[in-house]
């Protein structure tokens, strides 16, 4: 007995079809861990924590024990792990890409986490990402050389 012509042709495209459906979840894996845009609901979202000097103290203590090594000391993203990493931090001294940046935008952020940063949202409480949103906001608003003072409130959206 002689194999079917038809299965015979019916193989190359099953094959085809099979790595046409890998490349398609490769590329929306990829897509999905580079997209860092967030969704119009989280940019909404108000910072509950009040930016006192407490919240601003916690911040910097939960900032220095799981951000600093990448994010650097001074907010820069110049820490000394950040070279190893295949993105590089992001620098929370850029006034300009700060204040574009709600709130809710980087509460979500570290909360989610993208690779290579690890999500917070089961490692810290809700209150202390608010925290360190809190923190986070003295390194784009305090003068050059001066110690981060208490920041603005930035939970509108994006400003003009």
């Amino acid at each position: 007995m002689q194999p079917d012509p038809s299965k015979k042709n019916l193989r190359p495209l099953g094959i085809l079809a099979l790595f046409l459906v890998l490349g398609v979840g490769v590329l929306t894996a990829v897509n999905t861990a580079r997209n860092w845009s967030v969704s119009a609901r989280a940019r909404k979202l108000e910072n509950p924590v009040p930016s006192t000097d407490a919240a601003i103290a916690a911040g910097m203590q939960i900032y220095a024990d799981h951000c600093r090594s990448c994010h650097g000391e001074k907010g820069d993203g110049k820490g000394p792990k950040a070279a190893e990493l295949s993105v590089a931090p992001g620098d929370f001294t850029d006034q300009r890409k700060m204040r574009r940046l709600a709130d809710g935008e980087l509460f979500w952020q570290i909360t989610r986490g993208r690779l290579p940063m690890p999500a917070f949202e089961d490692k810290l409480s809700e209150e202390a990402r608010w925290q360190v949103v809190d923190y986070i906001r003295t390194f784009s608003e305090k003068p050059a050389g001066s110690p981060p003072a208490a920041p603005a409130r930035h939970d509108a959206g994006p400003q003009p």
